[in-house]
C-alpha cells in the first residue's frame, strides 16, 4: 500500500495518496496528463481488469474526483519543454517503478509519459504508448521520443503506420 508516508518518501507534490491498499493482482502503472489524455486512458480501464491500477498524473479537480477511491500518485507538472519537472519526474518514475514493480507502463501522454517509459525501459518493464487522437498525420513530441522508448506504440489513425513502421493501428478510444 503507498500510504501518504510512503509517499512523502517517494517526494512528489501535494496530492492524496492513501487510495487502497494493493491486492494480490499484478499492477499496472497508468500515466497520463490531466484533461484529454486522462481522459483517454480512463475510457481504456476494461483493458487493465484483472490488474491493480496506480494512476500517475497530475492533481486536478477531474483526476481527483474521478479517481476517488483509486490509487494515484501526483506527477510535477508542467512537464511541456520543462526540464527541472523532466528530471523530478524522472526521480518519481524510478522510486514509483522500484517500488511498485509493475507488470507495464501505460500512457496517453503527454510529457510526464516520457520518463515513465524511459525508466521501464531500464527496469525492463513493459511500456505502452497510445498516441493521441488528435495526432492525425504526426506524432506529438511525446510520442516522437517515447516511439523509441515503449515496446508497444499504438496510435489511433491507420494512416500513421505507414510512417512509422513500429506503430499499430487497433482502432480508437474515443
Amino acid at each position: 500500500m503507498l500510504t501518504a508516508r510512503a509517499a512523502s518518501d517517494i517526494d512528489t507534490p501535494a496530492c492524496a495518496h492513501d487510495h487502497g491498499a494493493a491486492g494480490l493482482r499484478p499492477v499496472v502503472c497508468l500515466v497520463c496528463s490531466s484533461g484529454g489524455h486522462f481522459a483517454e486512458l480512463y475510457r481504456l480501464q476494461e483493458a487493465w481488469r484483472g490488474f491493480e491500477p496506480v494512476w500517475i498524473t497530475f492533481d486536478s479537480h477531474d483526476t481527483r474526483s474521478v479517481l476517488r477511491g483509486q490509487r494515484m500518485i501526483c506527477a510535477y507538472g508542467p512537464t511541456n519543454r520543462n526540464l527541472v519537472n523532466l528530471a523530478r519526474n524522472t526521480v518519481l518514475a524510478w522510486r514509483v517503478l522500484s517500488r511498485e514493480r509493475p507488470m507495464a507502463v501505460v500512457s496517453t501522454g503527454a510529457g510526464v509519459a516520457v520518463p515513465f517509459l524511459l525508466v521501464a525501459r531500464l527496469r525492463q518493464i513493459a511500456g505502452v504508448y497510445i498516441e493521441s487522437l488528435a495526432r492525425v498525420s504526426d506524432l506529438s513530441l511525446s510520442g516522437r521520443i517515447t516511439y523509441h522508448l515503449a515496446s508497444e506504440f499504438l496510435v489511433q489513425w491507420p494512416g500513421l503506420t505507414e510512417r512509422y513502421p513500429r506503430a499499430r493501428y487497433e482502432g480508437r478510444v474515443l
